[in-house]
């Protein structure tokens, strides 16, 4: 994981190190940041009982809401599936149809995204 140069590194260390919440807050953002890049969804439940030991409040929210769905969240950590494709298709289509808002109806639309 890239680490900030020196300096922003030694002022970030410097506020840390006047507010222990803080701290234990960086830290576990940092590691939950570790597990979605290097993609170890199995290490979920034990980084979510470390946050529940710990006395945040707005991580506990977030924890709770990743238990909603915990499986879930897993299968997206863990597996190399993405959506991504799709989701950029999604994305497009929304656009165009923003663009073309009021100018026109379907058939152009729909000639407009198979041209694009």
């Amino acid at each position: 994981m890239d680490h900030p140069p020196a300096r922003p590194r030694q002022r970030l260390t410097a506020i840390l190190g006047r507010c222990p919440s803080l701290e234990k807050t960086a830290h576990h953002v940092r590691t939950f940041a570790e597990i979605m890049a290097t993609r170890h969804g199995e290490q979920l439940e034990e980084w979510m009982a470390k946050v529940h030991t710990d006395d945040l409040p707005d991580l506990h929210s977030f924890v709770a809401g990743l238990r909603q769905d915990a499986q879930a969240v897993v299968n997206g950590l863990t597996l190399p599936y993405s959506s991504g494709a799709v989701e950029s298709t999604v994305n497009r289509i929304k656009m165009l149809k923003r663009q073309m808002f009021g100018r026109a109806k379907l058939p152009l639309l729909r000639a407009q995204i198979l041209l694009s």
